[in-house]
């Protein structure tokens, strides 16, 4: 059984409680949920929910990229959305960032979400050996 190993880097906001920005384990990283909060500035972005989820790949693709791995290698994404009605400008932006053989996903709506967002997603990535 393989050790899980704490990954992290400054191109993506660190952690904002007591857990790790990613954790491998195996042949798989397992990101934690990145809010659309820019590394440089600290600040989300202004604009619509568009802005602040390629906010959020960029961040989940830093994660990646700091394991050696890239968006291709994402297996399973989850959504949470303070208002689902948000889903469809969501799957907009999705879907400039994966192509087919889409991640497996799940979206839901919460009631909350840390400093106010209003989308975070986590996601889960095969490391290629």
């Amino acid at each position: 059984m393989s050790a899980k190993k704490a990954i992290a880097t400054t191109k993506a906001p660190g952690a904002v409680g007591p857990y790790s920005q990613a954790i491998l384990s195996g042949d798989l990283l397992f990101l934690s949920g990145q809010l659309p909060i820019n590394p440089q500035t600290g600040t989300m972005p202004e604009g619509d929910i568009r802005d602040r989820v390629h906010q959020i790949f960029a961040n989940i693709k830093a994660v990646a990229e700091s394991a050696g791995a890239s968006l291709d290698d994402v297996v399973k994404v989850t959504v949470f959305l303070a208002d689902i009605s948000d889903f469809a400008a969501v799957n907009e932006v999705y879907a400039q960032y994966f192509s087919t053989p889409y991640p497996a996903r799940s979206a839901v709506q919460v009631a909350a979400l840390p400093l106010k967002a209003d989308v975070e997603i986590e996601a889960i990535i095969r490391i290629a050996e």
